[in-house]
């Protein structure tokens, strides 16, 4: 039997207590083609019995759950399957099992966990923000899972004075920081008109960039090391890529580009 469910942690708990005695079951938040005589069901949230399955692997593992949230959060397609096989486990041992790494539904939970938590490690480094009209902060990410409102936390915490919006064009919604609540919204496509000091600021990071660049002695390997060419493409040595169609509001005639006084001489002979 294969069971649909709309991906949420509770419709997800509900379909467990149904598929729990079913060997052959199939897990999918997605589109799956029906073998067949193949069966399916589409599983709807119930609320009742998601809190009562919540409980019962809670007192078999207190973070069970807290895991079971990253996994779904996974851009891996077989997450939901992976997620079931785990939790399954801990329910038939009544016990914890992420220990136990002789077990397939182990290994493939604990990497499925690993790769959610390290790009969110990455991303803070690697989210970058342009500043709009209003001085608000507004930056396009498309990771592999779905760790917008994880980074929340960390940019609240650095700048918490600035309102900032980090908008997961691949999942069309944002995580929202408006000063002083935090909060995610779905956002199809955003509508910012970037402040004229923008412009300034990714030139001056660009021709910093260029400056320190050595172009004999290339190390493109390395590069794509410290930073995966997926990543690149909301990166300011990428400006277009970035803002794609985003207005501009352009500077007045004698409007002074950032650091034009400090890089001049770097570019004199």
């Amino acid at each position: 039997m294969i069971y649909f469910f709309d991906g949420s942690k509770d419709a997800f708990l509900t379909a467990f207590l149904l598929a729990f005695r079913d060997d052959s079951a199939v897990f999918t938040a997605g589109n799956r083609q029906l073998s067949l005589g193949q069966e399916s069901i589409f599983v709807r949230t119930d609320p009742q019995k998601a809190l009562q399955c919540e409980k019962r692997l809670m007192e078999l593992d207190k973070n069970c759950i807290r895991e079971l949230t990253l996994l779904l959060r996974s851009g891996e397609e077989e997450r939901s399957q992976i997620a079931f096989d785990y939790l399954k486990l801990i329910a038939k041992r009544k016990r914890p099992v992420r220990c136990d790494l002789s077990q397939d539904a182990v290994i493939a939970a604990t990497e499925c966990m690993r790769r959610v938590t390290y790009e969110v490690h990455r991303f803070k480094g690697f989210v970058r923000f342009m500043e709009s009209e209003s001085g608000a902060l507004y930056a396009p990410v498309s990771p592999d899972n779905d760790i917008c409102d994880l980074l929340l936390p960390h940019f609240r915490e650095r700048i918490p004075e600035i309102p900032f919006v980090i908008h997961d064009v691949r999942r069309a919604k944002a995580a929202v920081w408006d000063g002083s609540h935090s909060f995610t919204a779905p956002l199809e496509q955003a509508e910012i008109v970037l402040s004229a000091d923008e412009q300034s600021w990714q030139s001056l990071w660009r021709r910093y960039y260029a400056s320190v660049n050595i172009p004999s002695r290339k190390r493109l390997k390395q590069m794509k090391g410290y930073m995966p060419v997926r990543y690149w493409k909301f990166m300011p040595e990428k400006p277009a890529a970035a803002t794609g169609d985003l207005p501009v509001r352009e500077p007045p005639a004698n409007h002074k580009e950032c650091g034009d006084d400090v890089l001049h001489p770097l570019g004199s002979s």
